[in-house]
Protein backbone atom coordinates (compact mmCIF):
# COMPACT_ATOMS: atom_id res chain seq x y z
CA UNK A 1 0.00 0.00 0.00
CA UNK A 2 1.38 3.61 -0.88
CA UNK A 3 0.38 6.34 1.15
CA UNK A 4 1.74 9.83 -0.09
CA UNK A 5 1.12 12.90 1.75
CA UNK A 6 1.83 16.85 0.86
CA UNK A 7 2.76 20.00 1.58
CA UNK A 8 2.04 23.05 -0.16
CA UNK A 9 3.20 26.04 -0.18
CA UNK A 10 1.50 29.02 -1.26
CA UNK A 11 2.39 32.94 -1.14
CA UNK A 12 -0.60 35.26 -0.93
CA UNK A 13 0.49 37.31 -3.71
CA UNK A 14 -2.18 39.25 -3.74
CA UNK A 15 -1.20 41.30 -0.49
CA UNK A 16 0.82 44.70 -0.58
CA UNK A 17 2.96 43.78 2.08
CA UNK A 18 5.09 41.10 3.43
CA UNK A 19 4.22 39.12 6.75
CA UNK A 20 5.98 41.22 9.27
CA UNK A 21 6.88 44.60 7.32
CA UNK A 22 6.32 46.71 4.97
CA UNK A 23 8.40 45.61 2.17
CA UNK A 24 6.29 45.03 -0.50
CA UNK A 25 4.83 41.49 -1.31
CA UNK A 26 5.61 41.19 -5.31
CA UNK A 27 9.23 40.99 -4.79
CA UNK A 28 9.71 39.81 -8.29
CA UNK A 29 9.42 43.41 -9.47
CA UNK A 30 13.00 44.03 -7.93
CA UNK A 31 16.18 44.09 -8.58
CA UNK A 32 18.43 41.33 -6.48
CA UNK A 33 18.49 42.26 -2.96
CA UNK A 34 16.60 45.68 -2.96
CA UNK A 35 13.21 44.50 -1.40
CA UNK A 36 14.16 44.59 2.11
CA UNK A 37 14.27 46.42 5.23
CA UNK A 38 16.34 45.87 8.93
CA UNK A 39 12.97 43.12 9.76
CA UNK A 40 13.61 41.13 6.96
CA UNK A 41 16.85 40.78 7.13
CA UNK A 42 16.11 40.01 11.12
CA UNK A 43 18.72 42.97 12.07
CA UNK A 44 19.22 42.77 16.23
CA UNK A 45 16.70 45.76 17.40
CA UNK A 46 13.94 45.21 14.65
CA UNK A 47 10.48 43.89 15.40
CA UNK A 48 8.14 42.10 13.20
CA UNK A 49 4.33 43.72 13.11
CA UNK A 50 2.35 41.18 11.92
CA UNK A 51 -0.07 41.87 8.57
CA UNK A 52 -3.76 41.97 9.23
CA UNK A 53 -4.96 41.11 6.11
CA UNK A 54 -2.55 37.96 5.48
CA UNK A 55 -4.34 36.88 8.45
CA UNK A 56 -7.74 37.27 6.51
CA UNK A 57 -6.74 35.91 3.40
CA UNK A 58 -5.17 32.98 5.28
CA UNK A 59 -8.53 32.24 7.34
CA UNK A 60 -10.26 32.73 3.69
CA UNK A 61 -8.73 29.52 2.83
CA UNK A 62 -9.19 27.76 5.35
CA UNK A 63 -12.73 27.95 5.70
CA UNK A 64 -13.02 27.21 1.84
CA UNK A 65 -11.26 23.84 2.27
CA UNK A 66 -13.94 23.74 4.79
CA UNK A 67 -11.43 23.76 8.03
CA UNK A 68 -12.10 24.38 11.40
CA UNK A 69 -10.99 28.57 12.08
CA UNK A 70 -9.93 28.80 15.66
CA UNK A 71 -10.96 31.70 17.93
CA UNK A 72 -7.18 32.59 18.68
CA UNK A 73 -4.10 31.86 16.26
CA UNK A 74 -0.09 31.84 17.83
CA UNK A 75 3.32 32.31 16.09
CA UNK A 76 6.31 30.14 16.95
CA UNK A 77 10.23 30.32 16.28
CA UNK A 78 11.35 27.51 14.15
CA UNK A 79 15.19 27.39 15.03
CA UNK A 80 17.38 26.00 12.21
CA UNK A 81 20.09 27.76 10.25
CA UNK A 82 19.83 27.93 6.41
CA UNK A 83 21.51 31.13 4.47
CA UNK A 84 18.10 32.00 3.05
CA UNK A 85 16.48 33.54 6.09
CA UNK A 86 18.82 36.00 8.08
CA UNK A 87 17.19 35.93 11.35
CA UNK A 88 18.11 31.89 11.47
CA UNK A 89 14.63 31.08 12.60
CA UNK A 90 11.02 31.27 10.54
CA UNK A 91 8.28 32.73 12.13
CA UNK A 92 5.75 29.87 11.61
CA UNK A 93 2.60 28.21 13.50
CA UNK A 94 2.43 25.23 15.35
CA UNK A 95 -0.41 22.92 17.17
CA UNK A 96 1.13 22.59 20.29
CA UNK A 97 -1.50 24.47 22.81
CA UNK A 98 -4.28 22.59 20.69
CA UNK A 99 -5.57 23.99 17.63
CA UNK A 100 -3.98 27.61 17.10
CA UNK A 101 -2.96 27.75 13.16
CA UNK A 102 -5.27 29.65 11.04
CA UNK A 103 -6.51 26.28 10.02
CA UNK A 104 -7.41 23.03 11.61
CA UNK A 105 -8.74 20.01 9.93
CA UNK A 106 -10.34 19.93 6.66
CA UNK A 107 -10.89 18.28 3.15
CA UNK A 108 -11.14 18.44 -0.11
CA UNK A 109 -12.75 16.20 -2.38
CA UNK A 110 -11.21 14.79 -5.48
CA UNK A 111 -14.34 12.73 -7.32
CA UNK A 112 -15.70 11.04 -5.04
CA UNK A 113 -12.54 10.53 -2.88
CA UNK A 114 -12.04 12.86 0.40
CA UNK A 115 -8.57 14.03 1.06
CA UNK A 116 -7.90 15.64 4.63
CA UNK A 117 -6.70 18.54 5.43
CA UNK A 118 -4.65 18.50 8.35
CA UNK A 119 -4.02 21.78 9.20
CA UNK A 120 -3.35 25.43 7.43
CA UNK A 121 -0.46 27.29 8.91
CA UNK A 122 0.73 31.32 7.98
CA UNK A 123 4.07 31.60 8.00
CA UNK A 124 7.12 33.70 6.28
CA UNK A 125 8.93 32.83 2.96
CA UNK A 126 12.50 32.63 2.85
CA UNK A 127 14.55 33.68 0.45
CA UNK A 128 16.11 32.31 -2.41
CA UNK A 129 19.29 30.55 -3.43
CA UNK A 130 20.99 31.11 -6.34
CA UNK A 131 23.70 28.98 -8.06
CA UNK A 132 26.19 29.75 -10.06
CA UNK A 133 29.05 28.24 -11.80
CA UNK A 134 29.59 25.43 -14.75
CA UNK A 135 30.11 22.19 -12.49
CA UNK A 136 30.38 21.95 -9.07
CA UNK A 137 33.84 22.07 -8.54
CA UNK A 138 33.31 25.74 -8.98
CA UNK A 139 30.00 26.20 -8.08
CA UNK A 140 29.29 28.97 -5.73
CA UNK A 141 25.78 29.76 -3.88
CA UNK A 142 24.46 33.25 -3.65
CA UNK A 143 21.48 34.71 -1.43
CA UNK A 144 18.75 36.79 -2.52
CA UNK A 145 16.46 38.46 0.42
CA UNK A 146 14.08 40.04 -1.48
CA UNK A 147 11.51 36.78 -1.02
CA UNK A 148 12.41 36.90 2.66
CA UNK A 149 9.06 37.51 4.63
CA UNK A 150 6.83 36.80 2.17
CA UNK A 151 3.42 36.26 3.23
CA UNK A 152 3.19 31.76 2.60
CA UNK A 153 0.26 29.72 3.89
CA UNK A 154 1.44 25.80 4.48
CA UNK A 155 -1.39 23.70 3.18
CA UNK A 156 -0.54 20.01 5.26
CA UNK A 157 -2.72 16.89 4.20
CA UNK A 158 -2.89 13.45 5.33
CA UNK A 159 -1.09 10.75 3.38
CA UNK A 160 -4.20 9.63 1.68
CA UNK A 161 -3.01 10.04 -1.81
CA UNK A 162 -2.23 6.17 -3.21
CA UNK A 163 -1.14 7.67 -6.80
CA UNK A 164 0.87 10.37 -8.03
CA UNK A 165 -2.01 11.23 -10.61
CA UNK A 166 -4.36 11.57 -7.43
CA UNK A 167 -1.38 14.20 -6.01
CA UNK A 168 -1.45 15.99 -9.38
CA UNK A 169 -5.52 16.38 -9.54
CA UNK A 170 -5.71 17.75 -5.95
CA UNK A 171 -2.71 20.40 -6.69
CA UNK A 172 -4.76 21.32 -10.00
CA UNK A 173 -8.22 21.65 -7.84
CA UNK A 174 -6.39 23.54 -5.06
CA UNK A 175 -3.92 26.00 -7.55
CA UNK A 176 -8.00 26.18 -9.35
CA UNK A 177 -9.57 27.09 -5.84
CA UNK A 178 -6.69 29.66 -4.56
CA UNK A 179 -7.01 31.69 -7.18
CA UNK A 180 -10.59 31.84 -7.80
CA UNK A 181 -10.50 33.56 -3.92
CA UNK A 182 -8.63 36.08 -5.00
CA UNK A 183 -5.74 35.17 -2.44
CA UNK A 184 -2.87 34.48 -5.05
CA UNK A 185 -2.00 33.98 -8.56
CA UNK A 186 -0.24 30.25 -8.24
CA UNK A 187 0.67 31.02 -11.82
CA UNK A 188 3.72 33.05 -11.03
CA UNK A 189 7.20 31.12 -10.92
CA UNK A 190 7.67 30.13 -7.29
CA UNK A 191 4.23 30.94 -5.88
CA UNK A 192 2.73 27.90 -5.44
CA UNK A 193 5.24 25.11 -4.53
CA UNK A 194 4.68 21.50 -3.01
CA UNK A 195 6.69 18.88 -1.09
CA UNK A 196 5.53 15.29 -1.59
CA UNK A 197 5.87 12.40 1.79
CA UNK A 198 6.12 8.91 0.34
CA UNK A 199 6.35 5.42 2.30
CA UNK A 200 4.87 2.31 1.09
CA UNK A 201 3.49 -0.59 3.35
CA UNK A 202 6.43 -1.39 6.26
CA UNK A 203 8.30 1.24 5.13
CA UNK A 204 9.72 4.93 6.67
CA UNK A 205 8.59 8.35 5.44
CA UNK A 206 10.77 9.97 2.66
CA UNK A 207 10.03 13.37 1.84
CA UNK A 208 10.77 14.73 -1.35
CA UNK A 209 11.73 18.58 -1.91
CA UNK A 210 12.93 21.20 -4.78
CA UNK A 211 10.24 20.33 -7.01
CA UNK A 212 9.58 23.16 -9.61
CA UNK A 213 6.38 21.82 -10.78
CA UNK A 214 3.49 20.11 -10.74
CA UNK A 215 4.19 17.89 -13.32
CA UNK A 216 7.47 17.16 -12.04
CA UNK A 217 6.09 16.49 -8.50
CA UNK A 218 4.15 13.67 -10.33
CA UNK A 219 6.95 12.37 -11.67
CA UNK A 220 9.32 12.71 -8.76
CA UNK A 221 6.35 11.00 -6.80
CA UNK A 222 6.29 8.09 -9.40
CA UNK A 223 9.86 7.59 -9.00
CA UNK A 224 10.28 7.55 -5.31
CA UNK A 225 7.11 4.78 -4.98
CA UNK A 226 9.05 2.70 -7.70
CA UNK A 227 12.60 3.27 -5.49
CA UNK A 228 11.27 2.19 -2.96
CA UNK A 229 9.25 -1.17 -4.08
CA UNK A 230 12.60 -1.96 -5.47
CA UNK A 231 14.76 -1.76 -1.77
CA UNK A 232 11.43 -3.99 -0.08
CA UNK A 233 11.53 -6.63 -2.73
CA UNK A 234 15.48 -6.62 -1.97
CA UNK A 235 15.05 -6.38 1.72
CA UNK A 236 17.13 -3.25 2.12
CA UNK A 237 15.85 -0.79 4.24
CA UNK A 238 14.18 2.47 3.55
CA UNK A 239 15.37 5.18 5.45
CA UNK A 240 13.78 8.08 6.75
CA UNK A 241 15.42 10.92 4.76
CA UNK A 242 14.95 14.13 2.69
CA UNK A 243 15.34 13.60 -0.93
CA UNK A 244 15.49 16.50 -3.68
CA UNK A 245 14.30 15.95 -7.28
CA UNK A 246 17.17 16.49 -10.13
CA UNK A 247 15.14 17.55 -12.93
CA UNK A 248 18.32 16.88 -15.11
CA UNK A 249 18.24 12.86 -14.22
CA UNK A 250 14.87 12.47 -13.85
CA UNK A 251 15.74 10.74 -10.37
CA UNK A 252 15.64 11.48 -6.79
CA UNK A 253 18.72 12.13 -4.69
CA UNK A 254 19.47 11.57 -1.16
CA UNK A 255 20.25 15.16 0.69
CA UNK A 256 19.99 14.86 4.49
CA UNK A 257 18.47 12.89 7.73
CA UNK A 258 14.67 13.57 7.97
CA UNK A 259 14.45 16.01 11.10
CA UNK A 260 11.85 15.83 13.47
CA UNK A 261 9.72 18.38 15.23
CA UNK A 262 12.07 18.32 18.27
CA UNK A 263 15.14 19.40 15.92
CA UNK A 264 13.73 22.35 15.08
CA UNK A 265 13.42 23.83 18.82
CA UNK A 266 9.90 25.44 18.65
CA UNK A 267 8.82 28.03 20.79
CA UNK A 268 6.92 30.70 20.91
CA UNK A 269 6.90 33.89 19.16
CA UNK A 270 7.92 36.55 22.08
CA UNK A 271 7.68 39.70 19.76
CA UNK A 272 3.92 38.84 18.56
CA UNK A 273 1.08 37.93 20.98
CA UNK A 274 -1.48 35.83 20.77
CA UNK A 275 -4.09 36.84 17.79
CA UNK A 276 -7.78 36.60 18.37
CA UNK A 277 -10.07 36.46 15.81
CA UNK A 278 -13.11 37.74 16.02
CA UNK A 279 -16.51 35.54 15.12
CA UNK A 280 -17.92 38.02 13.86
CA UNK A 281 -15.14 38.71 11.66
CA UNK A 282 -14.89 35.53 10.89
CA UNK A 283 -18.55 35.35 9.62
CA UNK A 284 -17.84 38.32 7.94
CA UNK A 285 -14.90 36.89 5.77
CA UNK A 286 -17.30 34.16 4.84
CA UNK A 287 -19.65 36.67 3.71
CA UNK A 288 -17.25 38.25 1.31
CA UNK A 289 -16.05 35.01 0.06
CA UNK A 290 -16.63 34.95 -4.04
CA UNK A 291 -18.58 32.32 -5.13
CA UNK A 292 -17.09 28.96 -5.23
CA UNK A 293 -16.30 27.11 -8.38
CA UNK A 294 -18.61 24.34 -7.52
CA UNK A 295 -21.46 26.98 -7.39
CA UNK A 296 -20.59 28.62 -10.38
CA UNK A 297 -20.53 25.22 -12.34
CA UNK A 298 -23.64 24.52 -11.16
CA UNK A 299 -25.40 27.97 -12.27
CA UNK A 300 -24.22 27.67 -15.47
CA UNK A 301 -25.67 24.36 -16.22
CA UNK A 302 -28.98 25.39 -14.31
CA UNK A 303 -29.49 28.48 -15.78
CA UNK A 304 -28.31 29.13 -18.88
CA UNK A 305 -27.95 25.31 -20.11
CA UNK A 306 -24.46 25.25 -20.79
CA UNK A 307 -22.72 21.51 -21.23
CA UNK A 308 -21.44 20.31 -17.65
CA UNK A 309 -18.43 20.08 -19.52
CA UNK A 310 -17.72 23.33 -20.84
CA UNK A 311 -18.72 24.73 -17.00
CA UNK A 312 -16.46 22.51 -15.88
CA UNK A 313 -13.65 24.23 -17.79
CA UNK A 314 -15.48 27.81 -17.31
CA UNK A 315 -15.85 27.66 -13.71
CA UNK A 316 -12.41 26.24 -12.79
CA UNK A 317 -10.49 28.96 -14.58
CA UNK A 318 -10.68 32.60 -12.84
CA UNK A 319 -9.81 34.25 -16.08
CA UNK A 320 -12.25 32.82 -18.34
CA UNK A 321 -14.90 33.13 -15.46
CA UNK A 322 -14.21 36.46 -15.02
CA UNK A 323 -14.68 37.33 -18.58
CA UNK A 324 -17.71 35.24 -18.96
CA UNK A 325 -19.59 37.01 -15.81
CA UNK A 326 -18.58 40.54 -17.41
CA UNK A 327 -19.68 40.18 -20.96
CA UNK A 328 -22.59 37.39 -20.90
CA UNK A 329 -26.47 38.06 -21.07
CA UNK A 330 -28.71 35.44 -20.96
CA UNK A 331 -29.34 35.46 -24.48
CA UNK A 332 -25.71 35.03 -25.30
CA UNK A 333 -24.57 33.00 -22.31
CA UNK A 334 -24.30 29.59 -24.24
CA UNK A 335 -22.38 31.25 -27.22
CA UNK A 336 -19.95 33.24 -25.41
CA UNK A 337 -19.22 30.27 -23.60
CA UNK A 338 -18.73 28.44 -26.56
CA UNK A 339 -16.73 31.19 -27.95
CA UNK A 340 -14.19 30.99 -24.76
CA UNK A 341 -14.23 27.46 -24.03
CA UNK A 342 -13.79 26.26 -27.83
CA UNK A 343 -11.79 29.24 -29.64
CA UNK A 344 -10.32 32.07 -27.07
CA UNK A 345 -8.53 29.14 -24.80
CA UNK A 346 -5.80 28.42 -27.60
CA UNK A 347 -4.96 32.22 -28.56
CA UNK A 348 -4.41 32.86 -24.71
CA UNK A 349 -3.19 30.09 -22.82
CA UNK A 350 -0.41 31.08 -21.54
CA UNK A 351 0.34 33.94 -18.75
CA UNK A 352 2.41 36.07 -21.10
CA UNK A 353 -0.50 35.72 -23.39
CA UNK A 354 -3.30 36.75 -21.29
CA UNK A 355 -1.32 40.12 -20.37
CA UNK A 356 -0.63 40.91 -23.97
CA UNK A 357 -4.53 40.47 -24.95
CA UNK A 358 -6.43 43.37 -25.99
CA UNK A 359 -9.99 41.74 -25.87
CA UNK A 360 -12.37 43.28 -23.47
CA UNK A 361 -15.46 42.03 -22.76
CA UNK A 362 -17.43 44.61 -24.76
CA UNK A 363 -15.52 42.74 -27.49
CA UNK A 364 -17.10 38.99 -26.28
CA UNK A 365 -20.37 40.29 -26.33
CA UNK A 366 -20.46 41.88 -29.75
CA UNK A 367 -18.86 38.76 -31.16
CA UNK A 368 -21.65 36.85 -30.00
CA UNK A 369 -24.74 38.99 -30.84
CA UNK A 370 -23.05 39.23 -34.34
CA UNK A 371 -22.86 34.77 -34.59
CA UNK A 372 -25.93 35.03 -33.26
CA UNK A 373 -27.71 37.58 -35.24
CA UNK A 374 -26.31 36.23 -38.73
CA UNK A 375 -23.87 39.14 -39.57
CA UNK A 376 -20.98 36.49 -39.34
CA UNK A 377 -20.54 33.21 -39.59
CA UNK A 378 -19.03 30.78 -36.73
CA UNK A 379 -16.01 30.38 -38.97
CA UNK A 380 -15.20 33.99 -39.57
CA UNK A 381 -15.49 34.66 -36.45
CA UNK A 382 -12.81 32.76 -35.66
CA UNK A 383 -10.87 35.06 -37.61
CA UNK A 384 -12.24 38.09 -35.90
CA UNK A 385 -11.23 36.89 -32.54
CA UNK A 386 -7.90 36.57 -33.10
CA UNK A 387 -7.69 40.16 -34.67
CA UNK A 388 -9.26 41.34 -31.44
CA UNK A 389 -6.90 39.59 -29.22
CA UNK A 390 -4.14 40.74 -31.16
CA UNK A 391 -5.08 44.33 -32.12
CA UNK A 392 -7.69 45.56 -29.84
CA UNK A 393 -10.10 46.93 -32.51
CA UNK A 394 -13.29 47.39 -33.20
CA UNK A 395 -15.31 44.10 -34.26
CA UNK A 396 -17.37 45.95 -36.98
CA UNK A 397 -13.65 47.55 -37.95
CA UNK A 398 -12.56 43.71 -38.28
CA UNK A 399 -15.42 42.24 -40.05
CA UNK A 400 -15.34 45.43 -42.89
CA UNK A 401 -11.17 45.23 -43.33
CA UNK A 402 -10.97 41.39 -43.48
CA UNK A 403 -14.05 40.84 -45.48
CA UNK A 404 -15.88 38.34 -42.67
CA UNK A 405 -18.95 39.78 -42.92
CA UNK A 406 -21.58 36.55 -43.84
CA UNK A 407 -22.89 36.17 -47.17
CA UNK A 408 -26.87 36.77 -46.51
CA UNK A 409 -27.84 37.95 -49.74
CA UNK A 410 -30.26 34.98 -51.72
CA UNK A 411 -29.37 36.00 -54.93
CA UNK A 412 -25.79 35.99 -54.67
CA UNK A 413 -26.02 32.38 -52.77
CA UNK A 414 -28.37 31.58 -55.09
CA UNK A 415 -25.84 31.93 -57.90
CA UNK A 416 -23.32 30.06 -55.78
CA UNK A 417 -25.59 27.11 -55.14
CA UNK A 418 -26.09 26.35 -58.71
CA UNK A 419 -22.42 26.30 -59.69
CA UNK A 420 -22.27 23.70 -56.65
CA UNK A 421 -25.08 21.58 -58.06
CA UNK A 422 -23.66 21.86 -61.16
CA UNK A 423 -20.30 20.26 -59.89
CA UNK A 424 -21.73 18.40 -57.44
CA UNK A 425 -24.45 15.96 -59.15
CA UNK A 426 -23.76 12.84 -57.52
CA UNK A 427 -23.93 14.47 -54.46
CA UNK A 428 -27.13 15.86 -55.32
CA UNK A 429 -28.86 12.37 -56.42
CA UNK A 430 -27.57 10.92 -53.15
CA UNK A 431 -28.94 14.25 -51.37
CA UNK A 432 -32.97 13.63 -52.76
CA UNK A 433 -33.12 10.14 -51.46
CA UNK A 434 -31.18 10.58 -47.89
CA UNK A 435 -31.69 14.15 -47.21
CA UNK A 436 -29.18 13.65 -44.32
CA UNK A 437 -26.15 13.91 -47.49
CA UNK A 438 -27.18 17.64 -48.05
CA UNK A 439 -24.71 18.42 -45.02
CA UNK A 440 -21.93 17.95 -47.35
CA UNK A 441 -23.57 20.28 -49.96
CA UNK A 442 -23.78 23.14 -47.61
CA UNK A 443 -20.25 22.55 -46.76
CA UNK A 444 -19.08 22.78 -50.59
CA UNK A 445 -21.05 26.15 -50.16
CA UNK A 446 -19.41 27.75 -47.04
CA UNK A 447 -15.83 26.24 -48.95
CA UNK A 448 -16.77 28.78 -52.00
CA UNK A 449 -17.88 31.84 -49.69
CA UNK A 450 -14.77 30.97 -47.81
CA UNK A 451 -16.80 29.92 -44.60
CA UNK A 452 -19.14 33.20 -44.93
CA UNK A 453 -22.64 32.12 -46.26
CA UNK A 454 -25.35 32.46 -43.86
CA UNK A 455 -25.90 28.36 -42.67
CA UNK A 456 -29.38 28.65 -42.36
CA UNK A 457 -30.21 30.74 -45.80
CA UNK A 458 -27.81 28.51 -47.49
CA UNK A 459 -29.57 24.89 -46.51
CA UNK A 460 -33.10 26.41 -46.81
CA UNK A 461 -31.69 27.62 -50.53
CA UNK A 462 -30.27 24.47 -51.23
CA UNK A 463 -33.15 22.46 -50.30
CA UNK A 464 -35.45 24.73 -53.00
CA UNK A 465 -33.39 23.88 -55.40
CA UNK A 466 -32.43 20.64 -55.03
CA UNK A 467 -36.27 20.07 -54.39
CA UNK A 468 -36.50 18.63 -51.12
CA UNK A 469 -38.87 19.27 -48.24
Amino acid sequence: MTMIGLEIHCQLTNLQSKLFCSCKANYREFEINENICPICMGLPGSLPRLNKEAVKKATIIAMALNCSTPEKIAFFRKNYFYPDLPKNFQITQLNIYGDTSVGGSGSIMIGDKKIRITRIQLEEDPGRLIYEGSSSKNQITLVDYNRAGTPLVEIVTEPDFETPKEVRDFLNILSDILENLGVADPSLEGAMRADANVSIKGGKKVEIKNIGSFHDLEKAVHFEITRQESLSSRDIPIMQETRHWDDRRKITVSSRSKEEELDYRYFLEGDIPWVKIDPQIQQQLKLEMPESISSKKERYVSKYNIPAQVADVLSSDKFYSDLFEKSHTEKTAKEIANIITTDLMGLVDTREKRESSKLTATHLKELAESIQSGQISRNSSKNALYEIVKTGKELSVIISELDLGNVSDASELTDIIKQIISEESQAVEQAKSNPQTINYLVGKVMQKTKGKADPTLTLNLLKKEIGIQ
